[in-house]
């Protein structure tokens, strides 16, 4: 099995590329709906916590490869996409079942990204730059820059949608 792991900042792009992975057929795990499954079932939930919050709490309880772990489980086929890792301890622990293991970058400047999310309107959305700028930190704190950077390709998204989407149906098609 060849697992492709698609890494980037919150609003980079990386539903628009799994969303071309699935036009593909290819089957996909996105680590945030993982999240988002657990968090209703949580005591920071029932604090009234952030979901990050509750993310982090999670990685401090079982270790910075809990999510990786729980989305693990969800894997199958030849190949198979995930959404959203956000350390190299997550990387490390996809690798640790599968050695065919691929990065890929998704990169976009910040004021494009924080655009994305307030457009998409999704429950944790920024409210404001400031918001924004903390969620940043706190998953870079986590260790996504450095996934980012160690990226086997890393895909610029600064163009048209249609141009993103052809650019991901190249390379996903290569790596098949």
């Amino acid at each position: 099995m060849t697992v492709i792991i698609v890494t980037g900042m919150p609003g980079a792009g990386k539903e628009e590329f799994l969303s071309v992975a699935s036009s593909l057929g290819i089957p996909s795990a996105r680590m945030g709906d993982v999240v988002r499954e657990a968090y209703p079932r949580s005591p920071e939930y029932e604090k009234g916590k952030s979901i990050g919050e509750f993310a982090n709490a999670e990685r401090e309880r079982f270790g910075k490869n809990v999510w990786a772990e729980r989305t693990v489980k969800k894997m199958s086929g030849d190949v198979f996409l995930i959404d959203g890792c956000r350390s190299m301890a997550e990387i490390r622990s996809f690798r640790e079942i599968r050695r065919d293991v691929r990065i890929i970058g998704i990169h976009s400047p910040p004021e494009l990204r924080y655009e994305r999310l307030v457009r998409r309107g999704r429950e944790d959305a920024p409210k404001n730059i400031a918001e924004f700028n903390e969620r940043d930190s706190r998953e870079i704190s986590w260790g996504l820059a450095e996934v980012i950077s160690l990226s086997d390709m890393m895909v610029v998204n600064v163009s048209t949608l249609g141009e993103f989407h052809s650019a991901a149906e190249k390379i996903l098609r290569e790596l098949r």
